[in-house]
């Protein structure tokens, strides 16, 4: 399955919108990736809400793409975990160290808004 990636301003938000299999993984990371360059995006914002279970290549995976975009001079938040999602990762042990989160879209933006204008000071 696809992931779209919308460009809003000087960002890019990737909402997955269902379940996603190792290999869906991995193309969204080099997808994510090479829009990051071409784009000349300061941010990605990774939209999870669909998600109703996060194994640990998916977390694993999510970490690397918050780590290369980082690495790429621009940020990463993960918006949309579900409390489910949250408490199954919790008693896992699967974390996103280092990641920024927030609980939707909207706080993701205004993450992001803060960051490019502290920035800029």
């Amino acid at each position: 399955m696809e992931v779209p990636i919308l460009k809003q301003g000087s960002y890019l938000i990737a909402t997955v919108q269902g379940a996603l299999t190792d290999a869906d993984l991995l193309e969204l990371r080099a997808a994510l990736l090479e829009r990051v360059v071409r784009m000349r995006s300061q941010g990605v914002i990774l939209d999870l809400t669909a998600l109703d279970v996060m194994d640990s290549f998916a977390s694993r995976t999510i970490r690397e793409i918050a780590d290369m975009i980082r690495l790429r001079g621009a940020a990463t938040v993960i918006v949309g975990i579900q409390p489910e999602v949250a408490f199954a990762m919790v008693q896992l042990g699967l974390t996103l160290e280092e990641v920024t989160t927030a609980l939707d879209l909207e706080e993701g933006l205004a993450y992001l808004n803060q960051k490019s204008k502290e920035a800029r000071i």
